[in-house]
């Protein structure tokens, strides 16, 4: 994890302030998937926040190159798909947000984000 995502305070309420009705255990399943995905410590994964774009993500995990990658998503992009049955390219746009991107989860899940 990049120091400026690792310094970060614990992203707890974030999250379950953004996605009330979600379980606890649902956002942390979900953080592990991504973090697993960027190549981050299960305890960093706590850092990420809802707000943050999936592309800054990116950025910052690989800061030497300056466009990520089809092989940087690739990891996230399987994961989604082996353990959601999600297809990133369906719900993809460079604005995509780890937030927008749980939100997409819950909903192929048929559970209530908001």
């Amino acid at each position: 994890m990049p120091n400026s995502l690792r310094y970060r305070p614990f992203q707890g309420r974030a999250w379950r302030s953004t996605f009330p009705s979600a379980s606890r255990k649902d956002i942390r399943e979900f953080l592990s998937l991504c973090g697993a995905a960027f190549a981050c410590r299960d305890c960093d994964r706590v850092h990420l926040r809802p707000d943050d774009q999936v592309l800054g993500v990116v950025r910052a995990a690989r800061p030497a190159r300056w466009m990520p990658e089809v092989s940087d998503v690739e990891p996230l992009a399987r994961a989604l798909r082996e353990r959601y049955g999600l297809l990133l390219d369906e719900v993809w746009h460079d604005g995509l947000t780890l937030g927008g991107l749980f939100q997409r989860v819950q909903q192929k899940r048929g559970k209530p984000a908001l």
